[in-house]
C-alpha cells in the first residue's frame, strides 16, 4: 500500500478517532476502556500543537489515515526535558506493512530537532509484537511495572523501552 508520511490536520481527526477506539476495544495496547470522541481528539491535536509536538499521520492513496504517531513530555518536571514518549498506532487492516516502523522512523529526527535525548516507550508486557517491534527500531528494555493497570478484567504489567536518540552520555 502506497503511503505518505505527513503532520496531522483536523481533516485526518476522525481516522484517527477510528483507530484509537478499535485499539482501545481489542487491545491492552492503550490502558483505557474508554472511547474517545472527535471533540477529545480536536483539543487533544490542538495540544499537541501549542506544545510544539507534532502528529504524524501515514495516508494511503486516496487520502485515508492508516496510521498515527506523537511523542510528548514523559513528565512534566524540567528534569525530564529531555525525554519524550511516544505513541504509534496502525489501522488493524494495514498493521505488519511497515507503516509503523515508517512513522517511528520519521519522529526519531523529529524527536532529535527539539533537542531531546530519549525516547521512551510504554508497551503491555505481554504485547510481544509490539517489544519485537520496538526492540527492532533499536529501543532496549528498561524495566516493567507489575499490575499497574487493568484492563478486560485483568492486572496488566507495562514494559518501558527506551532509545537514545544522541550518544548515551551526550553532555547538554
Amino acid at each position: 500500500m502506497a503511503q505518505r508520511i505527513r503532520p496531522a490536520t483536523s481533516a485526518d481527526i476522525a481516522g484517527i478517532v477510528a483507530i484509537y477506539n478499535d485499539v482501545i476495544a481489542t487491545s491492552t495496547a492503550i490502558f483505557n476502556d474508554q472511547p474517545v470522541s472527535v471533540e477529545d481528539r480536536l483539543a487533544w491535536l490542538e495540544s499537541r500543537a501549542r506544545a510544539g509536538f507534532p502528529v504524524l499521520v501515514a495516508t494511503g492513496t486516496a487520502g485515508e489515515v492508516l496510521g498515527f504517531a506523537t511523542f510528548g513530555d514523559f513528565r512534566s518536571w524540567p528534569g525530564y526535558r529531555y525525554t519524550v514518549e511516544h505513541t504509534v498506532h496502525v489501522h488493524g487492516r494495514h498493521r505488519g506493512q511497515g507503516i509503523g516502523r515508517d512513522l517511528m522512523l520519521a519522529l526519531f529526527p523529529l524527536a532529535t530537532g527539539m533537542g531531546k535525548h530519549i525516547m521512551v516507550a510504554g508497551v503491555d508486557a505481554t504485547n510481544g509484537p509490539s517489544l519485537a517491534f520496538h526492540q527492532r527500531l533499536g529501543f532496549a528494555p528498561a524495566g516493567t511495572l507489575r499490575e499497574v493497570g487493568h484492563k478486560f478484567g485483568r492486572w496488566l504489567d507495562l514494559t518501558f523501552l527506551q532509545k537514545f536518540l544522541d550518544a548515551p552520555g551526550s553532555v547538554r
